[in-house]
C-alpha cells in the first residue's frame, strides 16, 4: 500500500524556512520528518568483540570510534544473549556523533572525575567510560522516575568506575566543586529529533517550548559549568533542531563566561554548524536527513 503524502503544519513549516532557506535542503529535511525511515541500529561495545561477530556490519564512517558498530538494517541487537549479558549497549547513532568530542580529548593519565550531569538512560555515561576511562564516573539524573533505567543499563554493562547520583545540578557543585576534568551536559530539550525516529512530540516547534527549553538549559549549563576544573571540558549537546537551544544557548554561555574556549573539532568539520554569533563559536550538526541518525547537536569547550 503506497503511503500517504503528509504535509508539515504551520509551524512546522515555519520552523523549516528559518532552519533551511534552501528549498531543496528544506524539503529532504521535511521529507526525513514526516515520512520517517528506520536508521540502522548501533552497537558500543563495552567487552572486547567476539570473533567471528555475531553480527553483520555496515563499513564505519570517518568519526565512528573503533568500538561501535553499525549494524545493517532490520537487525535486533537487543534480543542476543550478549545484550543481556552486558557485551554492548544499543543507542542511536546520533547520540555516538554527539559524544565524538570525547575522542579529541587527551590527558597524561586517566582523568580522575567525569559527571555526566542529565545521565539516564545512560547512553552518554557509558560513550564517556568507553572514551575517557576515568577513575570516577558520577552519572547523575535529576528525574527519579529516569534513575532505575539509568542504574540498570550501567550495572549491566559492568561500569565498576560509574557511581549513579539523584542531584540537581547546584547540589551536584556542592558535592564535588570544581573538581571534574570533563562534565557532559546532554541537555534536556524539545526532542524534534525524535520525529526522524516516528514518535510524535506534541508542540515541540512551537516557539513557546522552543524558548522554554532554551532557558532551561542556559540555567543547566551556567550552573554545571562550575564542576569544571580549570583546563577541564564541557560538553554540551542535544537531539533537537532549533537554534534557540543549540547554536542560540553556547553563544550566551559564551558570551557570559569568557573563560571557556569553543573548540574545534576536526573529525566533524564536515557537519559544522553555519550559526552561532560568537567569533569564536563552534558547533556540529547532524541532521536525520543524512541517514545516519535521528540528529543531534554537540560542542565542545575548554575552561582556561
Amino acid at each position: 500500500m503506497q503511503k500517504t503524502k503528509q504535509f508539515p503544519s504551520a509551524l512546522l513549516e515555519k520552523f523549516s524556512r528559518k532552519l533551511y532557506p534552501d528549498p531543496v535542503h528544506r524539503e529532504t529535511f521535511l521529507t526525513a520528518l514526516l515520512t520517517p525511515k528506520p536508521y540502522p541500529p548501533a552497537i558500543l561495545w563495552c567487552q572486547p568483540r567476539p570473533n567471528p561477530l555475531p553480527f553483520d556490519v555496515i563499513p564505519p564512517v570517518v568519526w565512528q570510534p573503533d568500538w561501535v558498530d553499525r549494524l545493517v538494517l532490520g537487525t535486533k541487537p537487543g534480543q542476543h544473549h550478549l545484550h543481556h549479558q552486558g557485551a554492548y549497549y544499543v543507542l542511536d547513532f546520533s547520540s555516538v556523533f554527539a559524544a565524538v568530542p570525547l575522542q579529541s580529548l587527551t590527558f597524561p593519565q586517566s582523568p580522575k572525575l567525569v559527571i555526566d550531569v542529565c545521565a539516564a538512560p545512560g547512553g552518554k555515561s557509558i560513550l564517556a567510560w568507553r572514551s575517557l576511562q576515568p577513575d570516577l564516573l558520577v552519572a547523575n539524573e535529576v528525574i527519579g522516575k529516569r534513575l532505575g533505567m539509568l542504574t540498570s543499563n550501567l550495572k549491566r554493562c559492568h561500569l565498576a568506575c560509574g557511581k549513579v547520583t539523584h542531584l540537581n545540578v547546584a547540589d551536584l557543585v556542592a558535592e564535588y566543586g570544581q573538581l571534574a576534568d570533563v562534565v557532559i551536559v546532554d541537555a534536556p530539550c524539545s526532542g524534534q529529533s525524535l520525529l526522524a525516529k516516528g514518535t510524535n512530540v506534541l508542540g515541540c516547534f512551537h516557539p513557546r517550548t522552543i524558548n522554554h527549553n532554551a532557558q532551561r538549559q542556559k540555567k543547566i549549563i551556567a550552573t554545571a559549568s562550575q564542576l569544571v576544573r580549570p583546563g577541564g571540558y564541557l560538553l554540551y549537546s542535544t537531539c533537537t533542531f532549533s537554534i534557540e537551544e543549540n547554536e542560540g544557548v553556547l553563544d550566551w554561555f559564551v558570551q557570559r563566561f569568557p573563560a571557556f574556549q569553543s573548540l574545534a573539532v576536526p573529525a566533524l568539520t564536515d557537519y559544522q554548524s553555519p550559526w552561532g554569533t560568537s567569533p569564536q563559536f563552534r558547533g556540529y550538526r547532524l541532521s536525520p536527513e543524512q541517514g545516519l541518525g535521528a540528529g543531534a547537536f554537540t560542542s565542545l569547550l575548554q575552561l582556561a
